[in-house]
């Protein structure tokens, strides 16, 4: 057996020396160490020595595996490199084929815009991690211990930790809200800051909804800051965002983290307020909650809200692409699929 394994490396050495192309190349090498290969079969047989030889053949015929492996490699870089790897002429003289050029994902786009608009109004911008707690995304936003958002049909609790609280009870973000506190902690007021991110929840996805999707949150807090400038504030960003003049409205609405809390409207941009799937044929969709900061929130950043106030946004980042490009599908955004990105180049 051991004169067979020499056989077979002597004769595949040549046959890798000879090998002229690329392809010829990789011929030999199913071949030799292939499913059908020489040393395959051996291996195959191995079972049929005896105890004390079928070690020493298999070590050989690993051996020269491994032999081969090298051998074809180094022969792999000959032909690359020589005028034998090319198995047709090629004409200098013909145009080149044209380098396919990336752009940017059309939500990182919307990001990066409203990067521009916010810190053209004086805002810092920061981002945390993808995993928060229990601590941060509900305990220090005043959510009741009982509040749907806590269950898992809302929120993904990560393996482990899901009987615990606080700050071992770990979570995938279900809002960016949660690092308004952590924020706070850190650098006080006055301040004004945003944050953009995505975020997960455990639902069903639609046409409005995913899974896991993009939010960009923004937050004023001053000592004397009116519910007005808020809304202008709103309103001069979408102004900017689209370059023109956006209807808005807000309705009164209800979170644990404002008092009092708003659901903040645009016209809808894809059928121009006439009614459609995406807007529910109303010719409104929320893109934003929004409100002034609950007192109990400013406690947990440690600020008295007997003397800082503050007015708060969730920008839905998805939904404001939608109203850019008239997209009546956010699941479209998410798909990767290359025909229908390459039309925002």
């Amino acid at each position: 057996m051991h004169s067979r394994l020499e056989e077979i490396r002597e004769n595949g050495l040549l046959r890798i020396a000879n090998a002229e192309s690329v392809e010829a190349l990789q011929n030999v090498r199913r071949e030799l160490t292939g499913k059908k290969g020489a040393l395959t079969d051996v291996l195959k047989n191995l079972g049929k020595l005896e105890p004390e030889m079928r070690k020493s053949v298999g070590m050989k015929a690993n051996e020269i595996k491994n032999f081969f492996a090298e051998k074809i490699s180094e022969r792999e870089e000959e032909l690359v490199a020589s005028k034998s790897a090319v198995d047709e002429k090629i004409d200098l003289t013909l145009p080149g084929t044209p380098i396919k050029s990336g752009a940017l994902h059309p939500i990182t786009q919307m990001c990066y815009d409203l990067n521009d608009a916010f810190l053209s109004l004086g805002f810092e911008i920061f981002s945390e991690n993808d995993i928060s707690s229990e601590k941060y995304a509900f305990d220090n936003l005043n959510f009741p211990a009982d509040h749907p958002a806590r269950q898992m049909m809302d929120t993904y609790w990560i393996e482990g930790t899901e009987n615990k609280n606080g700050t071992d009870r770990l979570c995938l973000r279900p809002h960016l809200t949660g690092a308004s506190v952590r924020r706070l902690l850190e650098v006080g007021a006055p301040t004004r800051f945003v944050y953009p991110g995505r975020v997960y929840r455990n639902e069903n996805t639609d046409a409005r909804h995913e899974r896991a999707f993009f939010q960009y949150e923004a937050l004023i807090v001053d000592k004397d800051l009116s519910f007005s400038s808020g809304k202008v504030m709103i309103e001069t960003i979408l102004e900017k965002v689209f370059g023109r003049k956006i209807n808005v409205r807000m309705r009164e609405g209800f979170f644990p983290f404002t008092e009092p809390g708003y659901e903040i409207d645009m016209e809808c941009l894809v059928c121009g307020g006439k009614g459609c799937r995406v807007c529910n044929q109303n010719g409104w969709i929320e893109v934003m909650p929004g409100g002034v900061i609950h007192p109990n929130v400013l406690r947990a950043a440690n600020l008295d809200p007997d003397v800082w106030t503050g007015f708060y946004t969730n920008i839905g980042l998805d939904r404001l692409v939608m109203m850019r490009y008239g997209v009546d599908d956010v699941r479209l955004f998410h798909s990767a699929d290359l025909r229908f990105l390459e039309q925002f180049k």
